[in-house]
């Protein structure tokens, strides 16, 4: 599944990101904001106008404004968050 469809307050992982899609410049800002693979994310908000752009994606501690366009070049997967198992196996 691609980062815009997923459902909001849902954590996941990137595992992929098709840069090619995406303008060099844009590009170089969503790797600083730390959206690359096996960035945990999750989906806050998304906007109410027609395309329902933008969306408040949270990376870590951050939340930032991502264009639709751009969370569709994101695949994910669903994260297991939760707590770590203690003790033997």
């Amino acid at each position: 599944m691609t980062l815009d469809q997923l459902p909001i307050g849902q954590d996941a992982r990137i595992v992929a990101v098709d840069w090619g899609v995406l303008v060099a410049e844009e590009a170089q800002r969503l790797r600083a904001l730390g959206l690359d693979a096996g960035a945990l994310v999750s989906v806050a908000h998304r906007g109410v106008f027609a395309g329902r752009d933008p969306l408040a994606i949270t990376v870590g501690r951050m939340t930032v404004a991502l264009r639709r366009v751009h969370a569709r070049a994101m695949q994910v997967e669903l994260a297991q968050v939760g707590p770590i198992p203690v003790g033997p196996a």
